[in-house]
């Protein structure tokens, strides 16, 4: 098994698959006028507005929901990981992942936003790349193919977050906390089975308040923490910038050779980490209430700025600021050991490297902390990943017609999940995390090809929504008007607000749609 796992993943995530991630992250940033630099201020704007109704979630709600599933053991693991394998140059390469994927995040989320639906049973928005896979060929030849390939995402979807994914950050909450507190794994798959049981049985209003309240927490009292251990550190600033620049380019002659671990593990684990193009975020973005799908495209954008900007950098100062880390060659940790830094002997490569950075602050204090830290982001994790996991369900019941049978599927899902989560705590990390990698690389691949296929109407509606913001208009979305076909939801939204006289038309120099 483990020999099948190990082929599945080299196929997966072969150079072709870095080279689409960035060459696709390249192409948005290019067509959007460099969306995710010109646009911040729109950003930023949008994650305050929106409000929630009966049917959909707010804006700030579907960021956080978002960030739950962005945030996890890829921020803390995942960046000792990379660092470890390919050397501080793989920093680099997270960053410019970060930076090109805030673009094709807003792709994918805007066509999720405009081909979103609401669900039959709940009357709640779903959508996601199953939806505006199928719905963007629905009024195209290419329709029967289209319909093969969104149930195709569905069932890899489906299979990466109910089983893959969830098994890595239950393993990195069960392994942190066995190495803080000498707490044995399988009493904390258990803790984590009721918890997670409790909260998932309200949907996704109940995880979408459980995430607004705990991932900004974390994540600040994260990142000041880094800040503290930069401030102590000082001195040392200028050599960690240096040292990840040199290494990103193969001109540090102690990590010479390992310019391509470098890319590929950036790659990696930046795409791991920050999630844009694998086709998680577009889920959350499609269930918040706004008037115009561009709004919730760019708080997601921002959303892979918190994630690797922030928080996976944070990672990284910690460890090399700290000297905590060790790089081995042949990308394994059976290789010869290359740099060895500060790091205590017998620390494994995960989450012990910022356990020991932490420890040179306050020794001791190390292990609880990332202990801590790794248990709510892993936590908020996995609940969003049982999200993702129902609304991709959900997309395959639309041809289950009884209720009771739809209900019926949901409760399987809920009972994968938790399986998922104790399996993922006992086992051994190298399975966890190559599993993970090949659901991730999945629908990566899968989630890539088809938003660089159906990119015209997420396009159109950038252009449409900064002509109206230039009329001194608050947006609103009407699919027909940009020549947009199979939005239903919205066609219906402005029928609605005719009929309710809540509809104003734009003037016709707004409407048009020119760049």
């Amino acid at each position: 098994m483990e020999g099948l796992i190990d082929t599945l993943n080299s196929l997966i995530w072969s150079n072709w698959l870095v080279y689409l991630c960035l060459g696709a992250g390249a192409y948005f940033t290019i067509v959007t006028l460099f969306l995710q630099i010109r646009c911040i201020p729109d950003m930023l704007k949008q994650i305050t507005q929106g409000e929630k109704s009966e049917s959909g979630i707010s804006s700030f709600q579907s960021l956080m929901i978002s960030l739950a599933g962005r945030v996890g053991v890829g921020n803390i693991a995942g960046v000792a990981t990379a660092i470890a394998f390919g050397g501080p140059g793989a920093v680099f390469w997270m960053w410019l992942v970060a930076l090109l994927g805030s673009a094709t995040s807003f792709v994918e989320c805007t066509l999720a936003q405009i081909y979103k639906e609401k669900d039959r049973d709940t009357g709640e928005y779903r959508g996601g790349p199953a939806f505006y896979i199928e719905k963007a060929a629905a009024h195209t030849s290419a329709r029967p193919f289209a319909l093969v390939y969104a149930v195709i995402f569905a069932i890899s979807m489906i299979l990466a977050t109910s089983y893959f994914l969830p098994g890595i950050q239950a393993n990195g909450v069960a392994a942190a906390v066995e190495n803080a507190w000498t707490i044995p794994t399988w009493i904390s798959g258990v803790a984590m089975v009721v918890l997670l049981g409790v909260i998932i049985i309200g949907g996704v209003k109940r995880i979408a308040m459980f995430a607004s309240l705990v991932v900004p927490v974390m994540a600040v009292l994260y990142i000041i923490v880094a800040i503290v251990i930069l401030a102590v550190n000082a001195g040392q600033i200028p050599e960690v910038f240096g040292l990840i620049f040199r290494s990103a380019f193969d001109q540090e002659a102690m990590f010479s050779g390992m310019l391509g671990a470098a890319i590929l593990w950036g790659v990696k684990r930046g795409i791991y980490s920050n999630e844009a193009g694998q086709g998680t975020g577009p889920q959350s973005a499609a269930a918040a209430e706004v008037s115009h799908p561009a709004k919730q495209g760019f708080v997601q954008a921002f959303a892979v700025y918190v994630d690797t900007l922030f928080v996976c950098s944070a990672t990284a100062f910690i460890i090399i600021s700290t000297d905590m880390f060790k790089v081995f060659e042949g990308q394994s940790e059976d290789g010869a050991v290359r740099y060895a830094g500060s790091l205590p002997d017998g620390v494994e490569v995960g989450p012990g490297f910022v356990q020991e950075g932490l420890n040179t602050l306050t020794p001791g204090v190390g292990p609880s902390f990332v202990a801590i830290a790794i248990m709510f982001f892993a936590f908020t994790t996995v609940l969003a990943y049982y999200y993702l996991a129902e609304v991709n369900f959900t997309y395959l019941n639309r041809w289950v017609n009884n209720e009771t049978a739809r209900r019926a599927i949901i409760w399987v899902l809920r009972l994968l999940i938790l399986v998922s989560v104790y399996v993922g705590a006992t086992s051994t990390p190298g399975t966890a995390w190559a599993l993970g990698d090949i659901g991730v690389g999945a629908t990566a691949w899968l989630n890539i090809l088809a938003i660089l296929v159906i990119q015209g109407p997420a396009l159109k509606c950038l252009w449409d929504y900064r002509r109206q913001k230039k009329a001194g208009l608050d947006p609103q979305f009407d699919p027909e008007a940009l020549g947009i076909k199979g939005a239903d939801f919205w066609v219906k939204r402005k029928a609605d607000m005719v009929a309710a006289g809540t509809w104003t038309e734009l003037p016709a120099a707004a409407a048009k749609v020119e760049k």
